[in-house]
């Protein structure tokens, strides 16, 4: 439900148009960079569905939708329902768990950038292996945190 619900979000977008949630990533991950590195900056076509991110004045990556991990906070947040217990615990983690999730996918594009520009050989090990490898194994921790401590299935101390 929450994928069809986001896929009509991005449908009411122009082809080769770049949706609100991928900008924003854009614009946070390049407040992240410039924190270490003054020549960061982002730069936006209109006429490609991406944002160029540039490190130490070097373009380094794109920016797409698949970047912004909305899938990742949409399956975190169908495990937590499809496990829920009562309801102010469950928003609440949903609601934090969604937020540490989006913060870290600033960090993880923000370090892949660096590491990229330091280390290009190794662009399809970090994007392909290392970071995903990062961002999911968060999720499993926050699921073994939900169903263990807050979910209907939680151990509960007599």
């Amino acid at each position: 439900m929450l994928t069809f619900l986001y896929q009509r979000f991005l449908i009411g977008f122009e082809e080769n148009k770049i949706d609100p949630i991928t900008r924003m990533v854009s614009e946070n991950t390049q407040q992240v960079l410039q924190l270490f590195n003054t020549g960061s900056s982002i730069e936006e076509r209109g006429a490609h569905p991406y944002i160029k991110l540039f490190y130490n004045h070097r373009y380094v990556a794109r920016i797409v939708e698949g970047c912004n991990a909305i899938s990742v906070i949409i399956l975190f947040i169908s495990f937590v329902i499809a496990f829920s217990g009562r309801l102010k615990p469950t928003v609440l983690f949903i609601f934090g768990g969604s937020l540490l999730i989006y913060g870290l996918n600033i960090l993880r594009i923000a370090a892949l950038s660096a590491l990229i520009f330091y280390f290009p050989k190794q662009e399809s090990f970090l994007h392909k292996v290392l970071f995903p490898l990062c961002i999911y194994g968060v999720v499993f921790v926050l699921w073994l945190i939900w169903v263990r401590k807050f979910s209907i299935y939680a151990a509960k101390d007599v």
